[in-house]
């Protein structure tokens, strides 16, 4: 072999090699602009992107609402991932703000994922603070689904009176019977009508019963002005807490909400949940991701985990009705247990469940009517 064929094939493999250290190296992904886990390369390269992150910062999941305190416990031990839990009893209205609040820090106080009420899901839409992204089991979802993906049904259920019994001995069956004086300073809604999506649509619910409709929610506030005048109506924001210990005896509640109290109750005290004759009235909420999620990748693999059939089975245990139930029973996923804990199909189909303008119309009403016709400042 002569010495220019060696030096010739010297330059050759330093040629290669050069080459190869100048090439462009692979583009990391921007998980904030990810619309679907195939569009970051899958779900491993999804959850390697959460793990790393390491933190999930979510916003007003009480451990008992849907059995979040499991969901949140099974999602950080299946993938270890932190999850922050931020103000586990704020109002929809109050996670919205967080958003805004939170744009440019992207501190702990930002939330990665937000559970709202219905009207607040298009509010947020069109103020550019949610992320489109859909979950692998996008098509088997039920319910109001933003087309783009920026928000869609998480589960539902309908609005019950729930009642301490150890206090209430008579006890009231439609909205009506609350006007009695015998239940002056028992009565609290479960939130602040301002800004939960909860106790708006208790107002909204009275306003049916009372002569209303789904585009007149004025009823609704002269009802609960009645209550306050007539000293039933209590200023306070009903809790697990203060309806076991009897300071709110007479709440309203998702029908979810209230069987699960009954449940760790245990009879202690006991609990009669009353589904109101005159109006069935039914209400979801919604899934949606912040655009200034902190962390964009573990708030993706958090919707994952809420829409597989594990999630959706752990909002089973907590007496939710999942957007994927339908789905999940026709495949025979569904234990015999958790079929019994929820609604009875008639009672969520013939629910009454306004569209989302009704819903943004009635909020809006509520929030800058209360004040001046209620009169009741609820803390």
């Amino acid at each position: 072999m002569s010495i220019r064929f060696l030096i010739t094939l010297l330059i050759l493999a330093s040629s290669i090699l050069t080459a190869c250290s100048s090439s462009t190296p692979t583009t990391a992904i921007d998980w904030s602009t990810v619309k679907s886990a195939a569009d970051g390369g899958g779900m491993d390269a999804l959850i390697a992107a959460a793990k790393a992150e390491g933190e999930l910062n979510v916003i007003a999941l009480p451990d008992d609402w849907c059995n979040y305190g499991e969901m949140m416990s099974v999602f950080s031990a299946k993938y270890g991932i932190k999850v922050n839990s931020i103000n586990p009893e704020a109002g929809s209205a109050d996670e919205i703000q967080a958003i805004r609040d939170n744009k440019e820090n992207k501190g702990p106080q930002a939330p990665d994922v937000i559970d709202i009420g219905p009207a607040f899901g298009p509010l947020a839409k069109e103020e550019g603070l949610l992320a489109p992204y859909k979950v692998a089991t996008w098509d088997s979802i039920a319910g109001v689904k933003d087309p783009d993906g920026y928000f869609y049904t998480d589960y539902n259920g309908v609005l019950v009176f729930e009642i301490n019994l150890d206090v209430i001995k008579d006890v009231p069956q439609d909205w009506a019977d609350l006007l009695d004086p015998k239940y002056k300073g028992m009565i609290a809604l479960a939130g602040d009508p301002r800004s939960s999506n909860q106790a708006a649509q208790t107002v909204y619910a009275a306003a049916l019963a009372n002569g209303g409709s789904l585009d007149n929610v004025q009823p609704g506030l002269e009802f609960f002005k009645q209550l306050n005048a007539n000293g039933n109506l209590l200023p306070l924001i009903a809790n697990t807490g203060s309806i076991a210990k009897g300071e709110t005896p007479i709440t309203f509640q998702w029908n979810y909400l209230a069987l699960a109290n009954a449940e760790s109750f245990n009879g202690n005290p006991p609990l009669e949940i009353v589904y109101p004759k005159s109006v069935n009235w039914g209400g979801f909420y919604l899934q949606a991701i912040s655009a200034y999620a902190p962390h964009p990748a573990a708030a993706r693999l958090w919707q994952e985990f809420l829409y597989s059939d594990e999630g959706h089975t752990i909002w089973m245990k907590g007496y939710c009705a999942p957007a994927r139930l339908a789905d999940m029973i026709q495949r025979g996923v569904v234990p015999d247990d958790l079929k019994a804990k929820m609604p009875a199909p008639d009672v969520i189909k013939n629910a009454v469940v306004p569209n989302g303008d009704q819903l943004s119309a009635a909020r809006e009403l509520i929030k800058n009517q209360w004040d001046s016709v209620v009169g009741l400042d609820i803390k």
